[in-house]
Parts: C-alpha cells; sequence; structure tokens
C-alpha cells in the first residue's frame, strides 16, 4: 500500500497596525504553516495506545545530543521511545494520578527493558511522579510529525475517520 496522507496545519497570526490617527487596528491574516506527507504506516499508528512503565532522564544528559541529533533540554517535553518515529507526539496519561501530557518523541530509549519510555524531568514533574522515578502509563498517539491531530476525547476508526468519543 502506497497511499500518502497530506497534513495541512494552518495558524492564525494577529497583525496590528496604526493608522494616520494613531489608532490600533487588529488584522488576523491566516496562512498555511506546513504541510507534511505521512505514510500510509504512520497514519496507522493514529490512536495506537500502550501501556507500561515511565521513568525520566538523569540531569548528566541535560546538553547532550539526542539520537534526532536535537540538543536535549530537560525543561521541555520531549521523551526516548524505542521504536516510535522521531516528531511522533504522544500523550502520556499518570494512571496513579489521572493526569496528562503531550511530548515529542525525539530520542531512543529507554534502555532498562521494563520501561515503555523515558520523559524529561519536566515532563516527569507535571505527571506527577518526580519523586518516585517511576509511574504506570498509558500511552497514546495522537500525532506525526511534531502537530497533535488527535483531541483528548478523539479517536480514529479503522476507515481513517476521526470521531469524539462520548464520554460517560
Amino acid at each position: 500500500m502506497n497511499s500518502k496522507y497530506w497534513i495541512l496545519k494552518l495558524e492564525k497570526h494577529l497583525t496590528l497596525k496604526l493608522n494616520s490617527m494613531n489608532k490600533l487596528h487588529f488584522y488576523y491574516l491566516f496562512f498555511p504553516l506546513l504541510i507534511s506527507q505521512i505514510n500510509s504506516v504512520e497514519a496507522h499508528l493514529l490512536g495506537a495506545e500502550q501501556r507500561g512503565k515511565a521513568s525520566f532522564y538523569a540531569k548528566k544528559f541535560q546538553g547532550r545530543l539526542t539520537s534526532c541529533g536535537e540538543k536535549f533540554n530537560h525543561k521541555e517535553l520531549t521523551a526516548a521511545h524505542r521504536s516510535l518515529p522521531f516528531h511522533t507526539m504522544v500523550e502520556i496519561t499518570n494512571l496513579a494520578n489521572k493526569k496528562s501530557i503531550i511530548v515529542r518523541i525525539n530520542d531512543r530509549g529507554p534502555y532498562n527493558r521494563g520501561r515503555l519510555i523515558d520523559l524529561t524531568n519536566f515532563g516527569a514533574k507535571k505527571l506527577g511522579f518526580l519523586h518516585s522515578g517511576v509511574a504506570n502509563v498509558k500511552m497514546r498517539i495522537v500525532g506525526m510529525e511534531g502537530m497533535v491531530l488527535l483531541g483528548s476525547n478523539e479517536l480514529i476508526t479503522d476507515t481513517g475517520d476521526i470521531i469524539e468519543k462520548i464520554l460517560k
């Protein structure tokens, strides 16, 4: 199957202009921010879920290069996963307290076989497991190429349609 999916993301920009009487006017400009091509294999990952243990990077990795060539910053919401494509967006939910964050995959790991994903210190703090070091989490793929495509209450069907979950 060689089909491709095109994703178009629009961004709204606010422009401020002063007229001849020094009054401020607001203009909204809409234009394409990014057009990217996602292959069918990556598109079928959307909505996939896994459960496992999350941990976080040691502080000694600050400033080192990640597997995708970026400098590691423990204050960003990024993560390491063994096999997901770089720049995949995943929602991580701590199963103990139901806190969720969205992170971008930019590294390979974790190298401890009992772990699903390695987060930054900031991600672990947001999820509430900075002191314990490890948490049971649910990981859901919500986007590709750095773009979030699924909302927290949306899922993708077998036909590729995005539908809203009925919350009970």
